[in-house]
């Protein structure tokens, strides 16, 4: 059930909390063993979160997401849920406070049903990285469904909830949406408190929305946004009420379009589906202008930089000392820190750990780091001229459809091709959204990308629902909860 049902139906006397989380519930606990999208189902605290929602029933309606099922990615905190990041060595870490984005979201009437699966650290692009196994996709169970949120995107397309939280730092909302032909938003950096999101990229993350359609992704994010006193990173700048702004105009739009990007390396099937997208946008009235984005071809290698050179800093308090798990039997403490690491951290961590070490480096910094930093800025300086040109433009989420569990996973660089379209716009720090736009011809979603201004997320989300109205995307994945197909 999507947002609208729920209200409807709770409107209506059809249902009430508990059955709304009752039904989410037993998806989640039918479908986990085939998906494995979930570490935690919280029975017993969404069952107790429906019980108070039902017996305030009086103040419920106001609330902008009342009974509405969450899944939440096991980087963002939820007081007494596990927190672990997707790694061994958080495996025992339950946080005793709830990041911000939480907070608004149980104030907004949510009811929270558990923590979804990922890569470690939200690090890599398929969910297979994670210490407790990996992600399938709903569409076909032999294949991945994006990372790193693989989980949150998963239970969305198996319509196990409408609408679940994740974190993209250089495409990990948008890059699985894709994947899994669903709805996925990147806001602007600062748009969203990070506070109780454990960091990966500081400059980079943000947290993101699934949802099924472009209506409950506007409204789960305007519940989200907004300034917060225990995020110097937030900016204040005020929240627009983006379901209003829904009206499918786009007489006068301008789509830019950077044929760049639409070269080597892009499937058949995603150019042709993106292609025809462009022209539904045309026919709708928008006007389709070129753009160039000549310092995106950089942006691979710039964001592979980046990232973990702050991942190797963030990744630094993991020491066995403070919090996490802690290798027992040491006789030093350096021995404790490195067996501590060492046990806990996976392959993947371990790589960009000591890439980031490495990048940082003396001798190294100026001619890695400083240098992926000066083409960051050019990078941002091509999208503000773009923009004088256009109000969104338009890309592939990603290069091919969902492919097939351990294909790439001996090719860390093949791996991290798979974020191209998606990186440029966290090292800008502008916002994204991908939308299913087709089918391949072997029955796989395809995800259209739009990127816009900063804090342009309206526009978006308007062009992203004309796109919706006129081509609407019904199919629906192969796994999902019995009665729902």
């Amino acid at each position: 059930m999507n947002i609208e049902t729920i209200k409807t139906r709770l409107a209506g006397g059809e249902l009430d909390a508990r059955a709304v989380a009752e039904r989410a519930l037993g998806a989640a606990e039918e479908l986990n063993e085939t998906l494995g999208a979930f570490l935690q189902i919280d029975r017993a605290g969404a069952l107790a979160r429906a019980g108070e929602l039902d017996a305030d029933r009086g103040a419920s309606p106001a609330r902008a997401l009342n009974s509405v099922p969450v899944a939440v990615k096991d980087n963002i905190c939820v007081r007494g849920l596990q927190a672990s990041s997707g790694s061994a060595i958080l495996r025992d870490y339950y946080p005793p406070y709830n990041a911000t984005v939480i907070e608004r979201l149980r104030a907004a009437g949510t009811i929270i049903l558990g923590k979804t699966n990922c890569d470690e650290f939200a690090m890599g692009s398929s969910n297979e990285n994670s210490a407790y196994g990996p992600v399938r996709n709903p569409w076909d169970t032999k294949r991945v469904p994006g990372g790193s949120s693989g989980g949150s995107a998963a239970a969305v397309a198996a319509r196990i909830v409408p609408i679940a939280l994740g974190s993209d730092t250089g495409g990990s909302v948008r890059q699985p949406a894709s994947l899994c032909g669903i709805v996925g938003v990147k806001p602007t950096y600062g748009r969203v408190s990070r506070y109780g999101l454990a960091a990966f990229g500081s400059s980079l993350d943000q947290i993101g929305v699934f949802a099924t359609n472009t209506t409950d992704a506007a409204l789960a994010l305007s519940v989200i946004a907004g300034r917060d006193p225990r995020d110097a990173t937030t900016a204040d700048v005020a929240v627009p009420d983006y379901v209003s702004q829904l009206t499918g105009e786009m007489q006068g739009a301008r789509i830019g379009v950077p044929r760049e990007l639409f070269g080597e390396g892009l499937d058949a099937d995603v150019r042709a589906s993106v292609l025809a997208a462009i022209e539904t946008y045309r026919a709708l009235g928008a006007e389709v202008v070129d753009v160039e984005l000549p310092h995106a071809k950089y942006a691979i290698a710039v964001y592979y930089i980046i990232a973990t050179a702050e991942a190797s800093s963030n990744l630094a308090r993991y020491d066995g000392v403070r919090y996490g798990c802690r290798a027992e039997e040491s006789r030093t403490l350096r021995e404790m820190y490195r067996r501590t690491r060492e046990e806990g951290f996976g392959v993947e961590v371990k790589r960009r750990i000591m890439l980031g070490t490495y990048v940082l480096s003396s001798g190294y910094y100026d001619a890695y780091y400083l240098k992926a930093q000066k083409v960051r800025a050019l990078l941002k300086q091509d999208f503000a001229r773009a923009f004088e040109r256009c109000d969104a433009i338009i890309t592939p989420t990603t290069p091919t459809t969902a492919f097939l569990l351990g294909e790439k996973t001996d090719d860390p660089l093949a791996m991290y091709l798979n974020d191209v379209y998606t990186v440029t716009a966290n090292l800008a720090g502008i916002p994204g959204i991908s939308v299913p736009c087709g089918l391949s011809q072997t029955n796989l979603p395809i995800g259209m990308q739009l990127l816009g201004a900063h804090w342009s997320e309206s526009t978006l989300f308007r062009f992203a629902h004309a796109y919706e109205r006129a081509q609407p995307f019904d199919a629906r994945p192969s796994v999902m909860a019995k009665g729902e197909a």
